[in-house]
């Protein structure tokens, strides 16, 4: 294949839209293919969670007889292991979206040779998938949501609805930074490391089920560091409104400082890929 020019060389006429029409259109393209899949996505996406947590919160937690001291805060089981499982599952969303899906448009379907093949640069290209991810993880922690409140596990609307928002934050800081390993990647057997070395680590010690300080000291210290318990924590604590000011600004920086960080490894990882 030959080498492509960079992609910083493209001419882009005077009057061209700007970067954020760019990825508004890309977005359009994303949505529509989703359009016409979503149902192979449906029963990952909104049932099986929701029967987790029934599994998990509701028939397992009848069986677990703990304080609020032991939990937490949190009056039962279901009320600390729900804001937990909504967190991961906006990890496991956006990493869905970043794996097989970036690879194929790499790879198989070529589609992002297509694409920076007009005046896209790859950070439209970028951009565009990351809103699209945005809009995923939205989607099904906002149902996840929803349906969790009549449990009535929340302590406040506004709790909910901040916790929204946190879902999007966690999946996007997640969505970046597999992004860019993706790009890196030369074909699928790759991406098996981050579901047997990191999602399922992550989801099973991040203090969804347990709470971390049942882990030894340096377990627990290494939970503390890993950014799925940044989401979970802060997850839990609008959920159960007991809101700790400056622990959650810790959570929302570490989560924004990974997604900027993530964001500019993709962009970087895909120009690299691209050109070569």
């Amino acid at each position: 294949m030959s080498r492509r020019a960079p992609v910083s060389h493209t001419v882009v006429p005077e009057n061209s839209p700007t970067h954020l029409s760019l990825m508004w259109r890309q977005f359009d393209y994303w949505a529509t293919v989703y359009l016409r899949t979503w149902k192979g996505s449906a029963i990952t996406s909104f049932v099986m969670p929701l029967m987790y947590v029934a599994a998990m919160g509701v028939l397992l937690g009848g069986f677990i007889d703990q304080g609020s001291a032991d939990l937490e805060g949190a009056s039962s089981y279901l009320a600390f292991v729900a804001p937990g499982l909504v967190a991961a599952h906006a990890m496991q969303t956006a990493i869905g979206e970043t794996t097989w899906p970036v690879m194929g448009a790499i790879k198989w379907h070529r589609t992002y040779y297509a694409m920076i093949a007009t005046p896209l640069s790859v950070a439209d290209v970028v951009g565009a998938q990351l809103m699209f991810v945005a809009f995923r993880i939205a989607t099904s922690c906002g149902v996840f949501l929803i349906v969790l409140s009549f449990f009535g596990i929340f302590e406040s609307v506004l709790g909910v609805i901040a916790a929204f928002f946190v879902q999007v934050l966690v999946g996007l800081a997640f969505a970046t930074v597999v992004f860019g390993y993706t790009a890196n990647v030369k074909n699928e057997a790759g991406l098996s490391v981050i579901y047997r070395l990191g999602m399922i680590p992550l989801f099973l010690f991040s203090g969804a089920f347990f709470p971390i300080a049942n882990l030894s000291a340096p377990l627990e210290w290494a939970a503390i560091v890993t950014p799925l318990w940044h989401g979970v924590d802060l997850t839990r604590m609008l959920a159960l409104g007991q809101v700790d000011a400056s622990m959650a600004a810790i959570h929302v920086l570490y989560l924004a400082v990974m997604m900027v960080v993530g964001w500019w490894w993709a962009v970087q990882s895909l120009t690299r890929r691209l050109e070569s």
